[in-house]
């Protein structure tokens, strides 16, 4: 077993509300720098940057799930992981034909950037990646961990775009497989409010970053599993087999 620190919901500039600053090869190197070692790099709806984190986690490191945080018909976010790139490029394709077909307006969203593993400049993404899909959240769910990956419904202590507030409880038999509660809400760990309404799924914290000193200042999770795996994440999660899971990590709790 080994003890790791991991956060598992990070933008890059693929992301329109994400700053340019968050390139991949950037977010994996101050992660590596920092002593983080599990990512999951996750845009709005799409995944173009999730090769080039990968690439970059192999060059230092860093363990990077290729990831998603997918907002589904409900108008609430997912964040979705998966263990590989074929395992997302099929979620992918899914997603590519639930989306609505607008076009980005860079001026008003914000542009969105694909690059490479070295920053470099690969394409512009022009069709506008927020907005929900066509996809329920139970067909989310069900579709990812058919593909084998896992569900986490992200920020549901937030008025919006929350799984929790948008449905007013999360059912038991949805197949998620945790509930993120946001930097600003961290007290919930302890006050546990919205447990029972979350069907008592374990929480995470993850930064949400779409800049670079959220990721540095943003909670983590001090997670123990054998090895990086999403099969291991679940078996965390649940607290199973020897592994666990504890949110509300910092950066700044790691002992050099």
């Amino acid at each position: 077993m080994k003890t790791l620190i991991g956060d598992f919901h990070i933008h890059t500039l693929l992301s329109p509300c994400a700053e340019i600053e968050m390139t991949p090869h950037h977010i994996v190197m101050q992660a590596a720098e920092y002593g983080v070692q599990l990512l999951a790099v996750t845009d709005h709806n799409a995944s173009a940057n999730a090769v080039a984190a990968v690439q970059a986690g192999e060059r230092y490191g860093v363990k990077v799930f290729p990831g998603m945080e997918v907002e589904c018909r409900e108008e609430a976010h997912i964040v979705a992981l998966f263990d590989n790139l074929k395992q997302l490029r099929r979620w992918q394709k899914i997603v590519d034909f639930s989306m609505r077909g607008l076009k980005n307006i860079p001026e008003r969203f914000g542009a969105q950037f694909v690059v490479d593993d070295d920053d470099n400049f690969v394409a512009e993404e022009e069709r506008m990646l927020l907005g929900p899909l066509q996809l329920s959240a139970q067909e989310v769910v069900r579709k990812v961990n058919e593909i084998g990956g896992l569900c986490l419904a992200a920020h549901i202590d937030r008025p919006a775009y929350s799984l929790l507030m948008q449905l007013g409880f999360i059912p038991p038999d949805m197949g998620l497989f945790g509930v993120e509660i946001s930097r600003n809400s961290l007290a919930e760990l302890t006050q546990l409010k919205l447990k029972r309404l979350a069907s008592d799924l374990p929480y995470v914290t993850n930064s949400d970053a779409h800049r670079m000193l959220e990721f540095l200042e943003g909670p983590k999770n001090r997670i123990t599993i054998e090895e990086a795996t999403v099969a291991e994440l679940k078996l965390a999660l649940a607290g199973k087999a020897g592994r666990s899971w504890l949110p509300g990590y910092f950066i700044s709790d790691l002992k050099y």
